[in-house]
């Protein structure tokens, strides 16, 4: 379904130095720097897959997706979407895909919501019975019912995001580009947001490709990441696989009671790690390549008689964190 080979792009930018003299002497003399946004880019996606993109500020995510929907022109290489060269053969490819920029709005912001719903019905060509039926969906699951006539610029930022989600699908698109879907969103919003994701990507198959810096979205909805970095394509593959290699450190919530005359002590196994203990609670982190949660747990309960324990995996962001460092992003 999609299939980028070797994709690279680089932009010409102005620079000059601060004060007035240098700001008259840029008007005649400009002085330019290239900077390589991606570099032999590659990676194939199967239709109904939900890829998370991701990586710093400035890696070329969004550059990828301008890229992906026909707005940027790469320098080289190749790019085939649904059978489409994006940039190519734009009037047609538009009509199969979705896209949603977090900062960005395809809504007018003086008309009511719905005003914009009917002029998108009209730029795509979609027929009166699918419209109708997509916008009964769409308001019913987005819960649009109540803001649907109302002036874009009144909305909240939540409210505004549910409306261009709600955009990008009148026309029945077979992929879904979203960059920073949620930034800015409450958590109500978010929730609602990834449900909704997950609902039309199960129902329809609709294949989303999803950049954010919410690692929580990534978690919520992917089962793939693919992540770069200064241009370059440095990861490939599933969330499951990158929890096993980099996740592999488990906190321990312990409670006990202390046995008369007993203390507890800090297990002394190879990587565990006591960050904090009192009379009653201990928290404990574990590297599980290198000693094994039941072994911590009978160390501890042959000092004191344990209340409950509770184990946690890595959050998400200290597993991409660690990659990061990897990667010495």
């Amino acid at each position: 379904m999609i299939e980028l080979n070797g994709i690279s792009k680089s932009f010409k930018v102005a620079r000059r130095s601060s004060g007035m003299k240098n700001a008259i002497k840029a008007l005649f003399h400009r002085e330019y720097t290239h900077v390589q946004a991606l570099q032999d880019i590659s990676f194939s996606i199967e239709p109904g897959e939900i890829v998370g993109y991701i990586g710093p500020n400035g890696a070329g995510k969004s550059t990828t997706i301008k890229i992906m929907s026909g707005i940027l022109v790469p320098d080289s290489g190749s790019c085939r979407i649904l059978g489409y060269t994006p940039w190519q053969d734009r009037v047609n490819y538009v009509k199969q895909i979705g896209v949603v920029f977090g900062q960005r709005t395809q809504l007018w912001w003086d008309v009511p919501v719905i005003d914009s719903f009917d002029l998108l019905r009209d730029i795509y060509d979609v027929s009166p019975q699918a419209y109708r039926d997509n916008l009964d969906l769409l308001t019913e699951t987005l819960d649009l019912t109540g803001i649907i006539q109302t002036p874009v610029r009144q909305l909240s930022l939540g409210q505004r995001m549910r409306c261009e989600i709600a955009a990008s699908l009148l026309h029945s698109p077979d992929i879904l580009f979203l960059d920073e879907p949620t930034i800015g969103l409450d958590a109500v919003s978010k929730i609602a947001v990834r449900d909704f994701i997950r609902t039309i990507n199960r129902e329809r198959g609709v294949t989303v490709i999803l950049t954010t810096h919410d690692m929580h979205d990534i978690e919520a909805l992917a089962k793939r990441i693919i992540m770069i970095g200064r241009g370059k394509l440095l990861v490939d593959g599933k969330l499951d696989e990158l929890r096993d290699r980099f996740g592999r450190r488990k906190t321990m919530t312990v409670d006990y009671e202390q046995h008369p005359g007993r203390m507890f002590a800090p297990p002394e196994l190879p990587g565990v790690e006591v960050a904090n203990w009192s009379k009653d609670r201990a928290v404990i982190h574990v590297d599980t390549v290198q000693s094994r949660i039941s072994d911590v747990i009978n160390v501890i309960s042959s000092q004191v008689e344990l209340l409950d324990v509770t184990v946690e995996s890595q959050p998400i962001e200290e597993i991409i964190l660690d990659l990061y460092k990897e990667y010495e992003l």
